[in-house]
């Protein structure tokens, strides 16, 4: 429920391991810091209270199984790999834009 409500209720959302503050791993820092460079407001997630249960909601929402987990829109976008290529393509911004 929590997932869903995550992803529902925010233009922008990132499951992450830790906080934008103290990323606890450097996947979730990289995506972090590549939304942040388009973004002031994003809402981000600790998974790592309830690691399991969150890996099993995001993989039925994604198909995929590696946090972090990006969405915009409530669609699914992807972990920090999917951004940095966005962001190299020069399609980052346009794709964090809800507007």
């Amino acid at each position: 429920a929590r997932v869903d409500e995550a992803i529902t209720e925010n233009d922008v959302v990132l499951f992450m391991k830790g906080n934008p503050l103290m990323p606890q791993c450097g996947y979730s820092d990289r995506a972090v810091n590549l939304i942040a460079a388009h973004r002031e407001e994003f809402e981000t997630v600790d998974v790592l209270p309830a690691l399991d249960g969150f890996r099993s909601a995001l993989s039925e929402h994604s198909g995929w199984e590696t946090i972090p987990q990006a969405f915009v829109n409530g669609e699914f976008v992807g972990g920090s790999d999917v951004l940095a290529e966005l962001e190299e393509r020069g399609e980052l911004a346009d794709t964090l834009d809800t507007d």
